[in-house]
């Protein structure tokens, strides 16, 4: 049985369980396949917005899709989700997560026109 099976089999078994949505989520990530792990991604946040461990994993997938503003908008949601649940350790990588993300460069911007970035 291959792992995405194998997630969705434990999913069935125990559908109140977020970790097995997660897994499978994480293992469509790993393959590649960003736009089916977003899909899960967003499932895990509708149904379980205190599992804190999907906003991190949720935001880098929308990032990489190019979707940055709902990406910032997951890592915000994250924030509030870790602050409530007392992750002082997620809610600090999740503000790493939306200060990186703000201050990337935005597609089709050039280089020189953001000063900082001029060489001499």
């Amino acid at each position: 049985m291959d792992r995405i099976a194998t997630f969705r089999s434990f999913i069935t078994q125990a559908p109140r369980d977020p970790f097995p949505r997660y897994g499978l989520a994480m293992e469509y990530k790993g393959r590649g396949e960003l736009a089916e792990a977003w899909t899960v991604f967003s499932e895990l946040l509708a149904e379980f917005a205190d599992y804190v461990p999907t906003y991190l994993m949720a935001g880098g997938t929308l990032t990489a899709l190019g979707r940055a503003d709902e990406a910032a908008d997951v890592y915000r949601r994250g924030i509030d989700a870790a602050t409530r649940r007392g992750d002082s350790h997620s809610r600090g990588e999740l503000e790493t997560a939306l200060t990186e993300l703000e201050h990337a460069p935005q597609p089709g911007a050039s280089l020189t026109s953001n000063p900082t970035l001029r060489t001499p």
